[in-house]
């Protein structure tokens, strides 16, 4: 009930106009705000039957459920609750690996068995095996079962905590953790029980980053102090993801020109690395060096160079063995689209891809699909079941791919709109911005 009269006294705060703009899953929709509060409503009360049915699971098996459909029937009699009604797809997810194996489910579950990459790239683990990790530093607080469906510009998810309390959150909680927690006192203090309980923890980095930006935030500054010198004794050389938090740190405390000196060394050590040029470029704005912010800007995203200009050709082979290549395309309005099935964004885009297309196909607009993935019989599942009709360039080298490496893409999704005259008009061309950038091109050269 506190829950609820919670998330009842949020809405009534935020929720001022007669309809709501609401973005969940790759979907936008218009809704008002009776049916936005009864869908959070019913939404609420799902979690909590999930909450409840896990605590009776766990009294008998003496352990988490591997999905949340092994709660049905014994422990969920009726299944409603694993839909949220806000889920217009009825609890297919846009992330394939989130699907539970039994019945539709519209919630994320955070202890599910699927396996995730490792943060160093060196292999898998699972996903539970993470997560039982990350709750020895976070507690019980910690999401269990998360829904994706209600997001707006003050709202992202929905969570169900281990401790079975029900809060809103962003989605990538780990970078605001004080949003788990019910005060500013309670996540400071879980974060610095678990700093000292897990000294050797190679993944304390962002709790590290964290906390000292809430000593600041409270006005600790000594004690901020005190954990950066303390991180600093048992940073590693030539871990770059820590110097990025050691970073952020200082970033907090505004040591611009320490954070400067900083990015300096990274620069010699790794002379290629994008993400080092990008936060030097970031750090000479801050610092009012304006033409090397710009020169730096430019370096950690070449592809900005290409704006406006011709985008230089590419030769590969689709899907189905035919060379392929963007002259090819020449007199046509061109989405070259780099994606990957294992991409939630991606897909997440991938319905209103299909309706531009639709849309403008015999008005001059094409698309070609250059895949990240390295499973080919998943790609080509994903593609007949959501018949995708454009071509695809499929090398099974993923982020490695000759296109890839030729372009410059460090992360996707990455879909670049392509003129008549192969000029590239934007890197960025997605949601409502594609249709509108689309028609625009194609009416320009009609004129």
């Amino acid at each position: 009930m506190k829950a609820i009269l919670m998330l009842g006294i949020v809405l009534g705060l935020l929720i001022t106009s007669a309809n709501l703009e609401v973005a969940a899953q790759g979907e936008t929709e218009i809704l008002n705000v009776e049916q936005y509060a009864k869908n959070i409503e019913i939404c609420t009360q799902n979690l909590i039957a999930i909450g409840k049915a896990i605590g009776a699971y766990q009294k008998e098996h003496g352990d988490f459920p591997v999905w949340l459909s092994d709660l049905h029937p014994k422990h969920l009699t009726d299944g409603n609750p694993l839909i949220c009604p806000a889920d217009k797809k009825n609890g297919k997810p846009i992330f394939t690996p989130n699907t539970d194996p039994e019945m539709p489910v519209s919630y994320s579950y955070e202890f599910n068995p699927r396996y995730i990459v490792n943060r160093d790239r060196t292999g898998h683990l699972q996903l539970r095996e993470s997560k039982t990790e990350q709750r020895k530093l976070y507690g019980d607080a910690m999401p269990l079962v998360r829904c994706r469906h209600h997001a707006n510009k003050e709202f992202v998810v929905l969570n169900l905590s281990f401790s079975s309390r029900i809060y809103w959150s962003s989605n990538t909680w780990e970078n605001k953790p004080e949003e788990i927690y019910e005060s500013l006192e309670e996540t400071i203090s879980t974060l610095a029980a678990g700093i000292q309980e897990q000294p050797d923890n190679e993944h304390l980095s962002s709790v590290y980053s964290a906390l000292v930006r809430l000593y600041m935030k409270v006005e600790r500054a000594e004690d901020a102090e005190n954990l950066i010198n303390r991180y600093k004794e048992t940073l590693k050389p030539d871990n770059l993801r820590d110097h990025f938090a050691l970073g952020t740190m200082l970033e907090a405390m505004n040591r611009y020109e320490e954070l400067l000196q900083l990015f300096a060394k990274l620069e010699e050590q790794f002379p290629e690395n994008r993400s080092v040029f990008s936060r030097l470029s970031k750090i000479h704005e801050r610092l009012g060096n304006a033409e090397l912010a710009n020169e730096y800007h430019l370096k950690a995203n070449p592809v900005l160079a290409l704006i406006g200009n011709t985008v230089p050709d590419f030769s590969a082979t689709d899907l189905d063995g035919n060379p392929i290549s963007l002259a090819q395309y020449r007199g046509k309005v061109v989405l070259l689209d780099f994606w990957a099935v294992w991409c939630g964004p991606c897909v997440a885009e991938m319905p209103n891809v299909k309706k531009v297309y639709d849309t403008y196909k015999d008005e001059g607009f094409d698309v070609i699909g250059i895949s990240l993935d390295t499973d080919e019989g998943r790609l080509r599942g994903y593609l007949e079941e959501n018949e995708i009709p454009w071509r695809q360039v499929f090398s099974r080298k993923g982020g490695d791919s000759p296109v890839v490496r030729q372009y410059h893409i460090s992360s996707i999704p990455a879909p670049w709109l392509i003129d008549r005259d192969g000029t590239l008009i934007t890197h960025q061309a997605r949601g409502k911005a594609l249709e509108r950038l689309v028609a625009e091109a194609l009416k320009d050269k009609s004129d």
